[in-house]
């Protein structure tokens, strides 16, 4: 009789648990727009305050007419841009919540990447002409004179 109750008492507390963290991941995804990360809607990216200004300057931009913020930092095929998306969500709302991160912001090495790709990727019969001239391992980075394009 004791070991059933042990598994029981475990049960509940097991399913208390999982109930308290589902209950608590939903509030959080309801609250923080969650779904709007999904799509492709610029909006989405000024959810968080501290992204208002890196909006704002997109609007401006002469690449508001042609890009969005996927295109240029999030990488082209639909598994690894959800993948991206997935960290880069974990990520920031770990650094906004706690408020570890730096201003103005920056851009980590593996979102420079990201970025540099595509430019690289839309920009591709300028970039063949540039790039010609160089080794493959000195090819000149986009980011270099032009990280401001997209943000004034």
């Amino acid at each position: 009789m004791a070991g059933g109750r042990t598994v029981l008492i475990t049960a509940v507390a097991f399913s208390t648990v999982l109930g308290v963290a589902v209950g608590l991941g939903l509030y959080t995804f309801v609250y923080a727009k969650g779904a709007s990360y999904l799509t492709n809607d610029p909006a989405a990216c000024a959810n968080c305050h501290i992204m208002s200004d890196h909006h704002a300057s997109w609007i401006k931009s002469s690449h508001r007419h042609v890009a969005v913020c996927n295109d240029c930092h999030t990488p082209h095929w639909p598994l690894s841009k959800y993948a991206t998306k997935a960290s880069n969500g974990f990520w920031h709302s770990f650094a906004f919540t706690s408020g570890e991160f730096r201003e103005p912001l920056r851009i980590k090495p593996a979102n420079r990447r990201v970025t540099e790709a595509q430019c690289r990727r839309c920009h591709e019969a300028i970039v063949a002409a540039m790039d010609g001239g160089h080794p493959s391992a000195r090819k000149l980075e986009c980011l270099r004179c032009h990280g401001r394009v997209g943000h004034l």
